[in-house]
């Protein structure tokens, strides 16, 4: 890990500890998870909010103004909101994504929940998500959530990372290493 990803890791780390404790103290673990998932997504969507974040230009009025209205509009609980107030006033929105994944394990872990990464050459039918799903939590004993995604340059098959592990069935990486050992022979 690059220097400066683990300073925003570690800075995030923080900041999820302390507003998962008020979350789960108020009991709104719940709202809590819908509030991650939001503004994961308003992250995706909004190159405007990540410029925001990012930008040194935006003054620490600025962001705060920002994050409030934010917060308002999408009405996020008062723990994760408060923690995003703190954040922009000591200028730490840079870490807003790792904060949003170190919150989202939190929430994981207390639910007794893994989460696993699958990149498929196609998108999966529901049908195929739920049995891959079964398959890992009669592996982990645990209830398995999948994050996938596309990448059609896999041409087939599928890769699934799930905690330390990583499974890879691509037909790409079958023949990478089919190419690998033409080398070795020849």
């Amino acid at each position: 890990m690059s220097e400066p990803a683990s300073i925003s890791a570690a800075i995030a780390g923080r900041y999820a500890t302390a507003v998962f404790e008020l979350a789960r103290e108020a009991g709104a673990l719940a709202a809590l998870e819908a509030d991650v998932d939001a503004l994961r997504a308003a992250l995706a969507e909004s190159s405007d909010l990540r410029e925001l974040i990012a930008s040194p230009v935006y003054s620490r009025d600025d962001q705060g103004a920002a994050v409030g209205a934010l917060a308002a509009k999408m009405g996020l609980s008062a723990s994760l909101a408060n923690g995003l107030q703190l954040m922009s006033a000591k200028r730490r929105l840079f870490a807003l994504p790792q904060l949003l994944s170190a919150l989202a394990a939190a929430i994981a872990e207390e639910k007794g929940e893994v989460t696993a990464e699958v990149i498929a050459a196609s998108a999966l039918s529901k049908a195929q998500a739920d049995k891959l799903a079964a398959t890992l939590q009669s592996q982990t004993g645990k209830s398995v959530k999948l994050n996938i995604a596309v990448d059609e340059s896999l041409i087939g098959g599928m890769i699934v990372k799930l905690g330390s592990r990583m499974i890879d069935t691509s037909v790409k990486a079958k023949l990478a290493s089919l190419q690998n050992a033409m080398k070795e022979v020849g």
